[in-house]
């Protein structure tokens, strides 16, 4: 088993190529062909008719379980729908093995109805820190890598997130409405002020790199899965952005948090985020 960071930046550096093909072939073996192509019966809900799963998400995870474990040993595992099937295994971020945190389609709801607006999203991380992750849109064929210490790409490119632009407003993504409580809504209404333009999230993956593209000023997200964020906020860190919670403090993938939380273009905008959060609340 891998057991020091040092270890993690061997494989990164041997290996990061292997991932980001691992990746491609799971979305071009499994998600593709199902796109715009399900069947009523590859899909199916969870929690309610928000919360979708298909058989491409259900596929293209075994497909990078197995990869990703093969690539790393020692590695683990928490998966968006291994974990729906058996809870406990999400207590895997807490531990001290390398964890794989994937979502195999972030944006189920857009892949379901022929949006290409959908994502597949992989994080590594170590003792509760991302060291690494990949989000691949491969309807839209865009793909971003960021290696903590070392930058994002976007095919290959540099990313910089930059700030706003001074007197123009804030756009800012946030919670759908199904997935906060009473108390979070009302933070939320802290966003509908002057100069902030709010509007409902896609898909999270694609927002932070919208974000880290700079062309999303900011988030405000209310649920804390690490699979919907993990990926996209190492995305957002390297290209120079922040993320905060409602206290102040970074977001932890391990759990924990003040919600709802912020990653933006510049700390100046988060905490501009935080304060009409906390003034909504």
């Amino acid at each position: 088993m891998i057991e020091d960071i040092e270890t993690i930046d061997e494989f990164l550096a041997h290996h990061a190529s292997d991932v980001e093909e691992a990746v491609r072939q799971a979305a071009a073996t499994e998600i593709m062909p199902r796109f715009r192509r399900l069947a009523a019966h590859e899909v199916d809900e969870k929690s309610g008719p928000h919360d979708l799963v298909t058989d491409a998400d259900r596929k293209a995870e075994e497909y990078l379980t197995e990869a990703l474990s093969k690539l790393l040993p020692g590695s683990v595992v928490v998966g968006e729908e291994a974990v729906h099937a058996n809870p406990v295994t999400y207590e895997a971020i807490q531990g001290q093995a390398p964890v794989w945190i994937i979502d195999p389609v972030d944006g189920t709801r857009q892949f379901v109805h022929g949006d290409s607006g959908f994502c597949t999203l992989v994080a590594l991380a170590q003792d509760g820190v991302v060291r690494a992750s990949w989000t691949y849109a491969p309807a839209r064929n865009r793909l971003a890598v960021a290696i903590r210490g070392q930058g994002a790409l976007l095919d290959g490119e540099p990313l910089r997130s930059g700030s706003p632009t001074p007197g123009h407003d804030l756009e800012i993504a946030t919670s759908h409405p199904d997935y906060t409580t009473d108390e979070q809504k009302r933070a939320l209404l802290g966003l509908r002020t002057q100069g902030v333009r709010p509007r409902p999230c896609g898909s999270a993956g694609l927002e932070y790199l919208a974000v880290a593209r700079g062309k999303l000023d900011g988030t405000a997200f209310s649920w804390e899965a690490a699979w919907d964020h993990a990926a996209g906020l190492l995305l957002v860190e390297e290209a120079g952005g922040i993320h905060l919670t409602s206290t102040g403090e970074p977001f932890r993938i391990t759990g924990g948090n003040a919600l709802p939380f912020t990653a933006a273009r510049d700390e100046a905008t988060a905490r501009r985020v935080v304060a009409l959060l906390t003034a909504g609340a």
